[in-house]
């Protein structure tokens, strides 16, 4: 659904440097907010009203037009047809304008011509300053046909020259069908009360050329009102269809690069997936890898002669035998191909259009590099729809950045299903918190000395009331995606912390201690100490039994403010520890920021002592739960499956562990069982 408030700003922004007439910022907003409601609610005819009505408003310069075609061009509710009739509504406009202007200077001379008897001097001169200046042509004409004079204008635009008009008569210059329609037309003005006709009508060029014309002819009465001459005012059709077919040529191509752009490429998508369409098609969408940051580091003119550069690769390589390319946003092109070869065909296109980026571009005297990504999505054509082409292109794209940019993905629609229904979840989460459809439940750290509960690790579960039971694992991931793992975990920390304040009020001392994953998105509020503290207060909980698990590369990736945050929050009391610990770089230097309280490891150490598991993989356990000792803090084992493995783990000084050997999540009243009993 389109804002149309949002997209009369956007336009009266587009336009606002271009403006020759004097417009508030709000004024022009409500005036551009009629026109894009019109353009949503209306058709072509709509479309062309409102050409003429920028023209009758003064929006007359030729940017204005460009920059509003552009802005218009990425409404996806506008089409091309649209865009096309408003250019020509435009251009009539302008016609309309440009006539009533002659008409003024058409009086002007009538004027001159009615005051010659008295002022013959000094009408002469004022008549022949409009008569000689005036871009359009003008003949001056007896009431029986023959010329009495003919301006620059018109000798230019029929290729004649004076000596040669003085020996016609106005017939002659008329195409031979149009002559006799035009006699009866002038018979029936000077017959008549009318002073002035306007008709559109055929002339001849001097080279035997036709050339259609837009005539306004006047009628010069004596002051009693006797017919005394014409003066027709001659405006070439030609020249006027040359500007109207230029506006629909620039409303269609992007500026920058030359290429077609997002709107004539819609309609090339709208074609092909129409019942006269190819069997099958493919879509290739490219995205400029970081471009923003191009832009930011060397200035918008490096920025679009690398478009203007990756253009010039994508014609190369995408002739157009081959496919058709446009320029459908800032920094992204699309490439139809119409019944391709078969996929592989495809790929190697793409794969030649990547390997002629790798070199440098050097570019005022930087030698940029050029990365792109790329979606491939190949598809039967006939009865497709045009919008889903272009969101699973989105969509294909997406996958490739995600999967470290500079490189191309191939349309998956069992993949796409699947994203689909995740974020589908992920965007339901707030409903399903106000219907309280998630629970909190806990899993039990055992300690491997003696078997008591040492901690209870909160985990998010939704009841989900179509698809059941879902764990953190199917929802979590795309919740951090779209913002909504804030308030998702902000809720879990408020009703675990309830929750063990409860059992703390019955265990004292003996109360294991509450374990929360804190994501990076939450170590990044600049809140967060009093957000915690908040909660603790309003619960009851001590700090001491609150401990956030932070996930090993979390450090690294925060900045010094919100490792003081953390930090704060450890000296209020609050443990914290890094978890999913399974070897390689834990990030040490990161790690010596932060006052831990323990280090867990993933299920990975624990199955390397595993029957199945092999000698490297118990080494490098072995090893790594070494070099964790040296750190002189708890250690803790996730995933723990056997007694074996609790065994070997105890040896090497883990503290605690949790696991299928130690039973799954349990609910809050299951726990209460559990610690009570």
């Amino acid at each position: 659904m389109v804002d149309i408030r949002d997209a009369a700003v956007q336009w009266a922004a587009a336009i606002s440097t271009t403006l020759v007439a004097d417009f508030t910022r709000e004024k022009l907003a409500r005036l551009l907010g009629g026109y894009v409601e019109q353009l949503l609610r209306g058709g072509v005819d709509e479309a062309r009203q409102v050409g003429r009505s920028m023209v009758e408003h003064d929006l007359i310069s030729s940017a204005t037009l460009e920059r509003s075609l552009t802005q218009l061009g990425e409404l996806p509710p506008v089409t091309p047809a649209q865009l096309a009739a408003l250019a020509a509504g435009y251009a009539e406009g302008l016609r309309d304008l440009t006539l009533a202007q002659q008409e003024l200077s058409r009086t002007a001379a009538i004027n001159a011509m009615r005051k010659a008897e008295s002022a013959v001097r000094a009408s002469e001169a004022r008549f022949r300053a409009v008569f000689s200046s005036a871009a359009f042509g003008i003949v001056v004409s007896g009431l029986k046909g023959e010329i009495i004079d003919v301006n620059d204008a018109l000798l230019t635009m029929l290729g004649y020259q004076h000596e040669d008009v003085r020996r016609m008569s106005g017939r002659d210059l008329v195409h031979p069908d149009d002559r006799e329609d035009l006699r009866q037309l002038t018979m029936r003005l000077v017959a008549s009360e009318h002073d002035n006709v306007r008709v559109e009508k055929r002339m001849v060029r001097s080279d035997g050329e036709t050339i259609q014309t837009h005539m306004a002819i006047s009628l010069v009465r004596e002051e009693d009102g006797t017919p005394s001459y014409l003066v027709t005012m001659v405006e070439s059709m030609d020249e006027m269809r040359a500007l109207q077919s230029q506006l629909l040529r620039q409303s269609l191509n992007d500026v920058q690069t030359g290429l077609p752009n997002r709107a004539q490429f819609l309609g090339w998508l709208e074609g092909a997936t129409g019942s006269m369409g190819p069997e099958s098609l493919a879509l290739v969408q490219i995205d400029v890898d970081g471009f923003r940051g191009m832009n930011d580091a060397f200035g918008h003119d490096v920025g679009n002669q690398v478009l203007v550069h990756v253009a010039q690769h994508l014609r190369e390589v995408f002739t157009e035998d081959v496919g058709r390319v446009a320029r459908i946003g800032e920094d992204e092109f699309g490439v139809l191909i119409r019944d391709p070869r078969d996929t592989p065909s495809v790929i190697a296109l793409v794969e030649e259009f990547t390997r002629r980026l790798e070199e440098a571009t050097w570019i005022d005297g930087h030698g940029v590099g050029v990365t792109t990504s790329v979606g491939v999505v190949p598809r039967a054509a006939r009865g497709g729809d045009a919008a889903d082409l272009l969101r699973a292109a989105d969509v294909t794209v997406a996958w490739a950045k995600r999967a470290g940019k500079a490189q191309w993905a191939l349309y998956d629609p069992e993949r796409d299903a699947r994203d689909k229904e995740r974020y589908a979840l992920a965007a339901s989460i707030p409903g399903a918190l106000e219907e309280n459809q998630f629970r909190v439940d806990y899993v039990p750290v055992h300690s491997l000395a003696d078997g008591s509960v040492l901690a209870l690790e909160a985990k998010i579960v939704w009841d989900h009331p179509e698809q059941g039971v879902l764990g953190p694992e199917a929802f979590l991931g795309q919740a951090t995606g779209n913002g909504m793992v804030v308030r998702l975990v902000r809720w879990a920390v408020e009703e675990a912390c309830a929750q063990v304040s409860a059992w703390h009020g019955e265990l004292g001392p003996r109360t294991p201690t509450l374990t929360i994953d804190l994501p990076l998105r939450l170590c990044q509020e600049p809140e967060l100490v009093a957000e915690v503290l908040c909660v603790l207060e309003r619960t009851g909980l001590p700090a001491s039994l609150l401990r956030f698990e932070l996930h090993e590369h979390v450090p690294t990736s925060l900045n010094d403010d919100q490792l003081e945050e953390l930090t704060i929050l450890t000296e209020r009391g609050v443990g914290l520890v890094v978890g999913q610990v399974s070897g390689g770089n834990v990030g040490v230097g990161r790690l010596r920021v932060l006052p831990w309280s323990g280090v867990k490891f993933n299920s990975a150490v624990a199955h390397a002592f595993g029957p199945d598991a092999i000698r490297m993989e118990e080494t490098a356990a072995v090893a790594l739960l070494r070099w964790a000792a040296v750190l002189r803090l708890p250690l803790y084992a996730d995933g723990v499956r056997t007694a074996g493995e609790a065994a070997r783990l105890a040896e090497l000084g883990v503290t605690g562990a949790q696991g299928p050997h130690f039973g799954p999540a349990l609910s809050a009243p299951q726990v209460s069982s559990l610690l009570l009993s």
